[in-house]
């Protein structure tokens, strides 16, 4: 097994010690900075999220870089991400700190465009992450450790930055959702 696969792999493993921590009641203790209290745990776990999220792009750019490309990869890497932010999104619901109607369109778009790559792909063609996307995915990334650390380090402000990017994440979801069905529309013609 290559690096990047190994990547991939303790990203996997990472999720479900990321949940634990976010689940099961432990007691570790509250720290109060720059006006949140964030308990010990969610730092913990808040860490653990963001080095999964580190891997994910480390193992993409050495598996380009060093031709490390395979089956196993283009299959786990994905998925590992999917779970990844699927469980962070949940477990924010199950905290209240995320809408869950808001989560629901950022999933029902992730599942809905991974139909349509698989649609695509048995066509023969490779649906690239666009601009929009990726910007969706950047969004994400920023907000699923701010809601996690209680808007740390901007709770002082007043401001909910934590949600600032939630909704953006929510509208470049459904913008890029809509372009990349828009885009290969094709794939749809005398199927109905």
């Amino acid at each position: 097994m290559n690096l990047p696969n190994k990547l991939t792999v303790a990203r996997i493993i990472l999720i479900p010690i990321f949940v634990i921590l976010c689940v099961v009641p432990f007691h570790f203790g509250v720290l109060y900075w720059l006006g949140s209290a964030i308990p010990v745990t969610n730092l913990i776990a808040t860490i653990i999220f963001i080095i999964a999220a580190l891997t994910d792009w480390f193992d993409g750019h050495l598996a380009r870089k060093y031709n490390l490309i395979t089956n196993f990869g283009k299959f786990a890497d994905p998925m590992a991400d999917k779970l990844l932010v699927t469980a962070a999104f949940i477990i924010l619901v199950e905290m209240n700190v995320a809408p869950a109607w808001v989560i629901i369109l950022i999933i029902s778009r992730e599942l809905a465009v991974t139909g349509l790559r698989l649609l695509l792909v048995e066509g023969g063609e490779v649906l690239a992450a666009g601009q929009l996307g990726k910007i969706k995915t950047f969004t994400q990334m920023i907000a699923i450790p701010l809601l996690l650390l209680n808007n740390f380090p901007f709770a002082w402000t007043g401001i909910r930055v934590d949600l600032i990017f939630l909704y953006v994440c929510a509208f470049f979801a459904v913008w890029s959702g809509i372009d990349y069905f828009y885009k290969n529309r094709g794939v749809f013609k005398g199927s109905m």
